[in-house]
């Protein structure tokens, strides 16, 4: 087999598909491990590949902590990421507990506030809800990949370095569903426009009720045409499961 021969199937997958990101992983831990695992198949075909020269990236952060629904780029397909990151909309399922607050407005913070909840019902927190549906001005987390001076939020504050949050940005919620309420536990289904912060959702939520919370898992299960029932999970990151599941 020719090494242009061997190259060929990495240019018809110029594309995008979507793997199931596992809780713990950065988005950019994937997008190493997927372009590793591209190489490393590629060659074993016999193509002169170079771990540098594949093209690869992914259509919206997924924060570390959370697993679902990352979309990724391969080649031409890059192209395509920035519509999706823009213009699609993204689908969620999280869980809050009341009662705490955090720095980081998840369970990777420091509790900064804790506040009674037994006052909640969940007509309360139901009518509460409605007001977080639609266009909304929402501030996001200082613990973010929002960046400043060029560099991540979240890497200064870590560094002591005093971040003040940025302005409120407009945003979009266009569905919000409540699917338990088990005080202090509460889930939510969020499905969203870009620059949607769920964590700030449920921070924010927890005062609207006059007490506090914090998210405590976080699932993207659909961004735009995908689904996490489409997208690949870690055992299939795959050359060949790659092949059968590049979207046009």
């Amino acid at each position: 087999m020719s090494p242009g021969a061997a190259v060929e199937p990495l240019s018809r997958l110029s594309r995008v598909f979507a793997v199931h990101k596992p809780v713990g992983w950065t988005s950019a831990d994937v997008v190493r491990k997927i372009r590793a695992v591209l190489c490393t198949e590629m060659r074993s075909r016999g193509a002169q590949v170079k771990l540098r020269s594949i093209k690869l990236g992914h259509g919206g952060t997924l924060d570390c902590r959370a697993a679902g629904v990352l979309v990724l780029g391969l080649g031409k397909g890059t192209k395509q990421l920035h519509n999706l990151l823009n213009t699609t909309q993204k689908r969620y399922i999280a869980e809050g507990l009341l009662g705490k607050a955090t720095d980081t407005y998840d369970t990777g913070g420091e509790i900064t506030e804790e506040k009674h909840f037994d006052h909640i019902t969940e007509d309360t927190f139901r009518q509460t809800m409605d007001t977080f549906r639609g266009e909304q001005m929402q501030v996001a987390p200082i613990y973010s990949a929002l960046k400043v001076g060029g560099e991540r939020m979240s890497d200064r504050v870590r560094r002591g370095e005093t971040v003040e949050p940025k302005p409120p940005r407009p945003v979009v919620v266009h569905s919000l569903e409540l699917l338990s309420f088990n005080p202090p536990h509460f889930q939510l289904a969020v499905t969203c426009g870009a620059g949607f912060y769920v964590r700030s959702l449920v921070h924010d939520l927890g005062h609207a009720v006059d007490s506090c919370a914090h998210m405590t898992s976080l699932c993207r299960v659909q961004q735009g045409l995908f689904t996490l029932q489409q997208a690949l999970p870690l055992e299939r990151w795959t050359l060949p499961d790659i092949e059968a599941a590049v979207h046009i």
